[in-house]
């Protein structure tokens, strides 16, 4: 039966007649076409589909060059060497300017009080005008003073006739010696009440103990003074006194009659010169109070106003540079980044020593370096670059104005 199967499938229809044990079975034998015909049709889709997945795979392999060849340009593109701007300073000589803040001062500041007791009865000066030494502030009535004073002139005068008259009868032998001792001594007494006198009359007149401006008055007319009782506020600003708080590190460097620069918060800057050092720290500090002299002729300068002092604390070799290239390591420390002779980027941390309108003086680099102005940014401690010298050795070539410092972080 396998065989007239077989018979029927290779010569179908037309041999369905030569196996007579076939024929009960044609139906059957149609059935079983239709099975193997689906059979062929499947093994046929199966070829179909490996070959697709052959030429699909081939082209793969074909493509892999081209694979290889991203990935190098890739690897091209994260080895390729940055360029950078470089500029070549050499180390100078330069002032190690110390940078302290302070508050001016007056010279010398008195509450100008009464010595005796009375009424005001009139004001000298006006608030905010300068006076002499000497000068009447504020004048309190007389009283009975006046007369105490004649009291006193009026004694003298009668002692020193006793004085004279003893004088003469002793020359003539009327009247011994101890006589004209005891009158003399009247005399002195009698001279002595007439000074405390006048001198009381006087204390009514308060005076102004220096030269300087008169800030605040205290009292008025009608005012009743009682002794040590204040009539105003008197203030010497000639000259004017600033000072500052020396760290124990700073001490070293810094004398008195050393030179000062002082740039106040009003605009104006004056020369000033210190003048004494506290030998004993603040116990809360462990600062020294340093007291600098600033000049005030004219009296332009006012007490009170903040200012930047500018002490010179000895000469270092130091490099001019822009304040731009500054920037920040991991560990936080302010620095620039330079190039090495093999062009390799480092990290220096440097101290500013001075700051002017070209740019900042810092110590820390080595004596000849190669800056890196530009790209510093782009660039990490170690990596090699590609330097470019555009700026020369000319610190001038291009302005050093403005101040901007980098937060990059370094490795």
């Amino acid at each position: 039966m396998t065989g007239c199967l077989a018979q029927t499938s290779l010569a179908n229809t037309a041999h369905a007649s030569a196996c007579n044990t076939c024929k009960h079975i044609r139906p059957k034998g149609r059935i079983n076409t239709m099975k193997i015909n689906t059979s062929y049709v499947i093994a046929g889709a199966l070829l179909f589909v490996g070959a697709i997945w052959f030429i699909v795979n081939s082209s793969g392999g074909e493509d892999a060059p081209v694979g290889t060849t991203l990935a190098e340009t890739q690897q091209d593109n994260a080895t390729a060497i940055p360029t950078v701007q470089i500029r070549t300073l050499i180390a100078q000589e330069h002032p190690d300017v110390l940078e302290l803040y302070g508050q001016t001062r007056a010279n010398r500041e008195v509450s100008v009080k009464a010595e005796t007791a009375g009424a005001v009865v009139a004001l000298g000066v006006s608030e905010g005008k300068r006076v002499a030494r000497g000068d009447i502030l504020c004048r309190q009535d007389v009283d009975a003073r006046q007369a105490v004073v004649n009291q006193a002139k009026a004694n003298l005068r009668s002692v020193e006739s006793d004085l004279n008259a003893a004088r003469v009868l002793a020359d003539k032998g009327y009247q011994s010696q101890t006589r004209v001792i005891q009158f003399e001594a009247q005399l002195d007494g009698a001279r002595a009440t007439l000074e405390q006198a006048e001198i009381e009359a006087d204390n009514v007149n308060i005076r102004a103990p220096f030269a300087g401006i008169w800030t605040r008055r205290d009292a008025q007319i009608g005012d009743y003074l009682s002794p040590g009782q204040s009539c105003g506020h008197l203030v010497d600003l000639s000259p004017l006194k600033l000072d500052v708080q020396l760290t124990q590190q700073q001490l070293g460097n810094i004398a008195r009659d050393d030179a000062a620069e002082i740039i106040l918060a009003t605009g104006q800057t004056v020369q000033g010169k210190v003048t004494y050092v506290d030998a004993i720290a603040d116990p809360g500090t462990r600062t020294f109070r340093t007291e600098i002299i600033l000049p005030n002729e004219d009296g332009r300068l006012r007490a009170g106003v903040t200012g930047t002092v500018r002490l010179e604390a000895g000469r270092v070799d130091a490099h001019q540079l822009p304040s731009r290239v500054l920037t920040l390591n991991d560990e936080g420390d302010i620095g620039v980044r330079y190039v090495d002779n093999e062009d390799r980027v480092r990290f220096a941390s440097v101290r500013t020593v001075d700051e002017t309108p070209e740019g900042i003086w810092v110590t820390g680099l080595p004596e000849r370096v190669r800056l890196i102005v530009e790209g510093q940014d782009f660039v990490d401690i170690g990596m090699i670059v590609d330097p470019n010298e555009g700026y020369g050795t000319n610190l001038q070539a291009q302005p050093l104005t403005g101040i901007a410092s980098s937060s990059a972080q370094t490795q």
